[in-house]
């Protein structure tokens, strides 16, 4: 049951990625058929964060009130919902409606699936199941791709993921009773859910949402701006770039793998400090005068080094600050991620503009300090509460 339960677990997060970058892949096309500006998708994002956010600070209470399996399949429902709902949209309007159940499920699913298996699972299975997200967003565009090539609508390319989608709720629903089997094993308590003020006066907790801001800040401003960065500041031809930039994501996807398995060896905190270092060393490549193979290979090592961030430091959380807390704790986090997700290559975009694309190295090795030192802190704090 055990054994099944986390498949039903795997396959969530894999729906959680599915639609990810279905936008990104579409939008080319969805633009000019709606008639609206190529700059409008930042809008869509916007809103879907925006969703994300509020659902995950919702999503202690949502927990506590309708347990893990129940929030899951009923926020997985909702994102299928919104895939049909965007797939029958014909005014940008439309698109910005739809895209408000979308985040909610979406920020419901990340927040409350982390903190199962970050409580009941271990370090290798939270790393594997970042692995899943990475399938499912591999899997979106490539299926809008297909569709697209093969002379079908965008619109077809969303209801074969909402189909997939329909599929995954449906199969949720079926196994709610596995989730009420393992609760009542694990003899869970319903507590009263933490306000965001409760939570934050949790010492350490300030430290570990900024530390996660500053990764999710390196991560998406580097697979946003990699490709301008090689094409613009190192002159490596367009079809080049775009292909070393998407081993970005790969990297991370296979470093997530590799990381269940060194996780069997090393702690969540060995972890993060050798992904620090990977980091650095990625970002070294990118500056030194030795070639563009090395710059290229720079971005696939940030990749690498990225991967096994994300997972180690979220499964610490239940062990630094306590079950009982980890719910509300991980919300916080989630919510701090998508802020720093939106906000930070927005932020970058207008620094470039003032001093060039060749800033970006410089620009996550500040972010990249700063994360060591705010994670270092929480190290040490965290250390004095065991003593």
């Amino acid at each position: 049951m055990v054994h099944l339960l986390l498949a039903i677990i795997y396959l969530s997060f894999i729906s959680l990625g599915l639609p990810d970058a279905l936008l990104g892949a579409a939008w080319p096309n969805m633009y000019l058929d709606l008639n609206t500006s190529i700059s409008y998708a930042g809008i869509i994002f916007m809103i879907i964060s925006v969703g994300t956010v509020i659902s995950s600070l919702l999503s202690d209470r949502l927990l506590r009130t309708l347990g893990t399996g129940k929030m899951t399949a009923i926020s997985v429902a909702a994102t299928a919902i919104a895939i049909f709902g965007i797939s029958i949209s014909d005014s940008f309007l439309m698109l910005c409606l739809w895209a408000i159940p979308y985040g909610l499920g979406a920020g419901c699913v990340d927040a409350g699936l982390n903190n199962y298996v970050a409580v009941h699972y271990s370090s290798t299975h939270m790393s594997w199941l970042h692995c899943m997200w990475g399938l499912g967003a591999t899997i979106g565009p490539y299926v809008m791709g297909y569709m697209l090539n093969g002379g079908y609508h965008w619109t077809g390319g969303y209801r074969i993921i909402g189909m997939f989608q329909v599929v995954i709720t449906i199969v949720l629903f079926f196994t709610l009773p596995l989730w009420e089997k393992e609760a009542s094993k694990n003899k869970e308590s319903i507590l009263a859910p933490l306000s965001l003020k409760e939570v934050l006066k949790i010492s350490g907790v300030k430290e570990l949402m900024l530390t996660f801001f500053c990764y999710c800040a390196i991560e998406q401003t580097t697979g946003l701006w990699a490709s301008s960065y090689l094409v613009l500041h190192k002159g490596i031809d367009s079809n080049t770039a775009a292909s070393f930039a998407s081993m970005f994501f790969i990297g991370i996807t296979v470093g997530r793998a590799i990381n269940g398995f060194l996780s069997l060896k090393l702690n969540d905190t060995q972890l993060i400090r050798l992904g620090q270092i990977i980091i650095a060393i990625g970002i070294i490549a990118l500056v030194l005068p030795l070639g563009n193979s090395i710059s290229l290979t720079g971005f696939i090592m940030i990749g690498l080094g990225c991967a096994p961030i994300y997972p180690s430091v979220i499964h610490a959380t239940p062990a630094n600050f306590g079950k009982e807390n980890s719910q509300a704790i991980i919300g916080i986090q989630m919510a701090s991620a998508y802020v720093g997700t939106t906000l930070m290559p927005t932020v970058f975009g207008w620094i470039a503009e003032k001093l060039g694309i060749g800033i970006l190295p410089i620009f996550i090795s500040v972010i990249l300090v700063l994360m060591l030192l705010l994670s270092e802190r929480l190290n040490r704090i965290v250390k004095r509460k065991l003593l």
